[in-house]
């Protein structure tokens, strides 16, 4: 009993070794980042359904406005980011920015419960996801870029992401699960638990970094100003570069989910089937991207470098703007979400992230949120109104699509500059690193 004990462990140990291609160090903290991925992301696909039918239920043409209003919030939100970066070092930042959503998150349900100005409330809650997802993902990015080099990246992240994916399949099951018996406010009630398990994670996490980092660096806050992060993306035309990334990301985007919003209240009845068509679109998403991060993401990045692994979602969307084009039904639209979405997670971000590992360590705090949050979002209200322009002139559904594809074929000769640029910089600073 005890020898077949002894190796089922041994299986698990090789396992484990095999996924996570790491020294015993580095494994430990990307086991802990995986659990701090998993559990922001679950709690996040909680309330990614409720999001999404909060949108119908407000209005189709009402998109544009609550794309706006996201971007509005998120610019008044990003100098208080920047002064809490400046002066607190990150492992007090980070906690205090989840402990704030998790506050939000309890004041929403008392609203909700007590029915307080319940569809205002729902408008609100539908930008405050949108602005939640963008600032809790791009925090925990960017402690990932600070805490590993580039090459730590191209092994690691795909592992670190796939703890994402399983928390993204947990969230949509606990929704389809609970929603019915709790109720969908209750269901805010998971998130929050959900939530305050990421802020365990990401002190265990710091725990583990200082076993094998500079803990003198790494408990130091960066300090400049809140408003740092505009002038390090002026000067730089990296940085430049992917911003121009993100930006061409959200145009094709925003395209595609304002088509399937529309095909969806067009085709399916009644909030509880499109909460469930959301749910559905979200678990094929995760399920795929799961078994692809763990078995192919890192060997991928490692044998054609962030360039090529990045412009596979472009790829993606040329091709999917085409079909959208020649055939503009919502089966199509479904299956080029899930699909973009799958490329997206498994090979696209992972290798957006390591574009950021070859940064300093307040570009990666300041300058990253402020692509990844306001300049992502600021895209996302500009290019809905687009599209909302490009309905009002008459363009049916299809010949908005083909109008996107030139765009995603810029968008992948900018990945492909990226890559190389990515690869000059890690070779500049391999020697300095030891790695």
């Amino acid at each position: 009993m005890a020898g077949e004990r002894s190796g089922r462990l041994g299986s698990l140990r090789r396992w484990i070794a095999q996924a996570v291609p790491a020294t015993a160090q580095e494994r430990t903290a990307a086991l802990w980042s995986f659990a701090y991925f998993f559990t922001l992301l679950a709690g996040y696909y909680v309330l990614r359904p409720l999001r999404d039918e909060m949108g119908i239920a407000g209005g189709v043409r009402n998109l544009p406005w609550l794309f706006t209003a996201t971007f509005v919030t998120l610019l008044v939100a990003q100098p208080f980011y920047g002064a809490l970066v400046a002066r607190l070092p990150r492992a007090r930042f980070i906690p205090v920015v989840y402990h704030f959503f998790a506050a939000n998150l309890a004041v929403f349900w008392i609203l909700l419960t007590l029915h307080v100005g319940t569809a205002t409330i729902a408008r609100v809650f539908y930008v405050w996801v949108a602005v939640f997802s963008l600032f809790a993902v791009a925090v925990f990015w960017s402690f990932m870029a600070d805490l590993f080099t580039a090459d730590q990246g191209k092994r690691l992240f795909g592992f670190i992401g796939a703890g994402g994916t399983a928390g993204a399949l947990l969230g949509p099951v606990i929704t389809i699960g609970l929603s019915v018996p709790l109720g969908p406010v209750n269901l805010l009630i998971p998130a929050i638990i959900l939530l305050e398990a990421a802020i365990f994670c990401v002190l265990r996490l710091e725990h583990a970094a200082n076993a094998r980092t500079d803990v003198k660096t790494q408990s130091q806050s960066l300090g400049g100003g809140a408003f740092a992060a505009l002038p390090e993306l002026i000067r730089s035309p990296y940085l430049i570069g992917i911003a121009a990334w993100i930006s061409l990301q959200s145009f094709c985007a925003t395209i595609l989910y304002f088509e399937q919003i529309h095909l969806v209240a067009a085709d399916v009845h009644g909030a509880g089937a499109q909460t469930r068509v959301f749910a559905a679109i979200d678990l094929a998403v995760n399920l795929l991207t799961l078994a692809t991060q763990i078995v192919a993401t890192g060997q991928l990045l490692k044998r054609f470098g962030t360039g090529l692994t990045a412009a596979a979602l472009p790829a993606i969307y040329v091709a999917g703007f085409i079909v959208v084009f020649l055939l503009p039904t919502l089966a199509v639209v479904l299956a080029i979400q899930v699909t973009q979405r799958w490329f997206h997670f498994s090979f696209a971000n992972p290798a957006r992230q390591v574009f950021y590992t070859v940064l300093g360590r307040e570009e990666k705090y300041k300058a990253k949120n402020l692509i990844d949050v306001v300049i992502y979002r600021g895209s996302d209200a500009l290019y809905g109104w687009v599209f909302d322009s490009l309905q009002v002139i008459g363009l049916k559904l299809g010949a908005i699509a083909l109008v996107a594809a030139p765009v995603a074929a810029v968008w992948l000769i900018v990945s492909a500059a990226l890559g190389r640029a990515q690869e000059r910089r890690a070779a500049l600073i391999a020697p300095a690193d030891g790695e």
